[in-house]
Parts: C-alpha cells; structure tokens; sequence
C-alpha cells in the first residue's frame, strides 16, 4: 500500500541566499491585526472585521500567539524569496537557512540565548492559527493557515547541528511572489523595540509611501486596526509619547485635533525613505536616507508638520482612515456571522478527525 506523499516530499528546497539586500514586507500583514503586540504572552484571540475583510487569530496555551517581533522571521522569508526570484533562482516554500542567516539578518545576536529565543518564535509561528477572508475569489470563503506550516532543525551525515527547515503557507508565498503586495521597508524598522512603534512604523510604510501630502488616522480607528489589548485610553497616550518621540524611520508623525475634539494620526515622508511598490531587481540594502529632520522632537502642541492647518482628508485613498467604520467584533453582525460558522466548522472538523488548523483546500 502506497503512502500518502508528505507536503515537504512535493516542495523544492531552497537554500536561504548569502549576502544582504533590501528586507520586504507584505502589504497584508502591514495592513492588518495578525500579531500580539505585547512581549507577554497573549491567548486572548484577535477577531477584526471591516468591510469585506474578516480576520481570526488564535493561539494555543503553550506558546502563545506569535508576537510582531516574530513576524520579522515572515519578513526574512518575504525577502529571500523576492530576491531569489529577482535573480531568476528558482523559490519554494520549503526553506533552509542557518539561525545565524536569520538573526543576523533581522538585527539580532548569535548567542545561545538568541538560538533559543528564534526557536521559541518558530513555535509560536507555527501554533498561531489564521482565518481570513482576504484573498479569496468567492465571498464568504475563508483560508486557514499558520504562518509556518511545520520546521524542524537539520543535521549532516555526522549528526552535527546543520540550520533549520521550514516550510511557509500558501496564503503567504502567493502574496510574496506578487510585486504588487510587497514593499520594501527600511532596515532600521529592525532596531525598534516597542511593539506599537513597530506595528505603527508597518501602517505607516503601508499607507504613507503613496501619499505625498501625507496621511490620517483618527485615534480610534487605529486602536481597532491594531488588536492591541490595552485601553484606549492607554493607546491612545501611548501614541501621543510615540509622536513625541518620533522614532519612525523616514516619516514624520503629527497630532491634530479638529474643532469638534477629533483627535487623528497625520504623517508624512521625510529625508529619503524607502519608496514605491517594490521592486524587483532592486539589489543591495535600501538605504533609508533619514535625516535628523525625521527624529526632531516637536513642539508642545504635539504637531510636528509646521503647518496650522488640519491636512485635507485623504478619502480618495483609504476609506477606512478618516472614520470609524471599523468596529469591536461585539458591535459587527458579520463578525458574529463568522464566528458562528467557525464555530459549526470545529464541530465538523472534529466529527471528521481533520485537523482544524491545516490550510484550507478549495
């Protein structure tokens, strides 16, 4: 009796590239609420709805959700891939590297501790479960996924430690290959340590790259786009000390109020920051050419765009930024809707032994 081929038995492996080049991001996960923003570990699900976009992530007691500084894994793999196609090398979703590649790659330390601590993220990576509706051709679909299907660490004829394998969804690889969802971003998003400068700095990319003028955001619209579990009211200082600050790479942050107390997010590019839609053929590390400009601190009001004007709405290009049309999954019938039908998928899922948290088959 013939054995069932294994998912890794059909994939090409593909041998991580040496070098450094340009790290890439996907538009995707910039965009949307797909990780913990806290270091602590988080069980508590993510549940976002806006429009047609529906997003589900869950996590599993013993490792907890994956947090945005594991998502700097996803944007090593989103870089390998792109450059290796760019060079006309043949990708795969099944790949090899060695720890030292990634870590290094992603502006962390080749310790022991450091070995230990990317290992720790492979896992919550791989326990971490995804629904969603973005991408699908035929509304009401969804596709289940973990960010990493499985990994596993590699040893030579010896027996000797030889690097890491792992193999990335399709959801994801199909994203990565399409120029029109990925963009570069500036290598010192690495060095940011807060997990709301981070997640901001990847919003901000999305969406100011493409806007001269700049950009909005009301406070509370943000607070939903971001998942995070604090108060609002804590977000919404935390945001003020990040304007204060002004740690972005290459964009500048500013407060404005509008007259009936509207408080909104403008930003806008400085210096030279990374640009335009990525991207193939770009070859070396994508300077961001941030001038000093960029980190200044403004003045007491807040408002660091020397202008006393309120920036022009900008709904032309992001219907979602200038109103609260996103909402707590409580207050969304079509949230509520969704979680049903997760709920009556588990049921059949367990009834038919199939493993709920395997990417989803047309």
């Amino acid at each position: 009796m013939s054995k069932t081929p294994t998912e890794r038995g059909q994939l090409d492996l593909f041998h991580a590239l040496p070098g450094e080049f340009a790290p890439r991001d996907a538009q995707d996960l910039m965009a949307y609420p797909f990780f913990s923003l806290a270091k602590s570990r988080r069980i508590r699900p993510i549940e976002f709805a806006s429009g047609n976009v529906e997003i589900r992530v869950g996590a599993l007691p013993d490792h907890g959700m994956a947090t945005i500084w594991d998502a700097d894994i996803l944007i090593w793999a989103a870089s390998q891939i792109v450059e290796a196609r760019d060079a006309g090398l043949r990708t795969s979703r099944l790949m090899a590297a060695t720890p030292y590649q990634i870590l290094t790659f992603i502006g962390r330390g080749t310790s022991v501790r450091d070995y230990h601590r990317l290992k720790a993220a492979l896992d919550r990576l791989q326990s971490t479960t995804i629904c969603t509706s973005i991408r699908q051709p035929v509304e009401g679909r969804r596709h289940r996924f973990s960010w990493i299907n499985e990994w596993q660490e590699r040893s030579d004829a010896l027996g000797r430690p030889d690097g890491i394998e792992l193999i990335v969804p399709d959801w994801f690889y199909q994203a990565v290959l399409d120029d029109t969802l990925i963009l570069t971003i500036d290598p010192d998003y690495f060095d940011l340590t807060g997990g709301l400068d981070r997640w901001l700095y990847r919003l901000v990319r999305k969406h100011g790259g493409r806007q001269r003028a700049g950009w909005r955001f009301e406070f509370r619209h943000l607070y939903l786009k971001s998942g995070s579990l604090s108060p609002f009211k804590r977000f919404a200082f935390d945001l003020r000390e990040i304007i204060r600050r002004q740690p972005l790479p290459g964009y500048r942050l500013a407060l404005e109020i509008e007259p009936q107390g509207r408080r909104l997010l403008a930003f806008e590019p400085c210096g030279q920051p990374v640009n335009g839609l990525v991207l193939s053929g770009t070859y070396g590390i994508v300077p961001s050419g941030t001038g000093p400009s960029c980190y200044r601190e403004p003045e007491r009001d807040l408002t660091s765009s020397g202008s006393d004007r309120n920036r022009a709405l900008n709904l032309e290009s992001n219907k979602e930024s200038n109103s609260c049309s996103t909402r707590h999954a409580g207050e969304n019938p079509n949230l509520a809707r969704f979680r049903r039908s997760e709920t009556g998928r588990k049921r059949s899922t367990q009834d038919l032994s199939i493993d709920p948290t395997g990417e989803a088959k047309p």
